[in-house]
């Protein structure tokens, strides 16, 4: 009688997988630990600069009712330009804001309320401009009252 015992071998890529899969980690690993290191250890070719200073000019547009009027036209110039250098509506509850340069300057501002019309039906008329002083980085507030 022939007694032969089959015996089973573990296939050896299962084990050459296993083994390199491990390292493929380690090396990973390692390369994203080398990475950070040289990272930080590297001069840096780009510095952050500061943001150049601002000054905010805010305000709200308010109509003959007291109440603040959304969607009116508001116009920026510099008191020595004749034309408006910006222009912005008023948002859903009447205000804007405008960021203006630092530094000691006379800014008109105005309502430009042409083709705005009052839930009543009623036109609106442009009120005054209104002269605002900026002396250097702050935040200058004020109102707009049309009539």
């Amino acid at each position: 009688m022939n007694t032969r015992t089959k015996t089973r071998k573990r296939p050896r890529t299962a084990t050459i997988l296993k083994h390199s899969f491990s390292l493929t980690r380690a090396r990973l690993v390692l390369a994203c630990l080398l990475l950070f290191l040289t990272s930080n250890a590297l001069p840096q070719g780009h510095k952050w600069s500061t943001p150049p200073d601002y000054a905010l000019i805010f305000g709200t547009v308010w109509g003959p009712d007291d109440l603040a009027l959304p969607g009116v036209k508001v116009k920026i110039r510099r008191s020595g330009d004749k034309k408006a250098r910006w222009e912005l509506y008023s948002n859903r509850r009447g205000e804007f804001e405008l960021r203006v340069p630092a530094g000691k300057q006379d800014y008109i501002i105005w309502a430009d309320a042409q083709g705005y019309k009052l839930r009543n039906g009623n036109r609106l008329q442009p009120g005054p401009e209104v002269t605002v002083h900026i002396e250097n980085n702050e935040r200058a507030d004020t109102g707009l009252h049309l009539k």
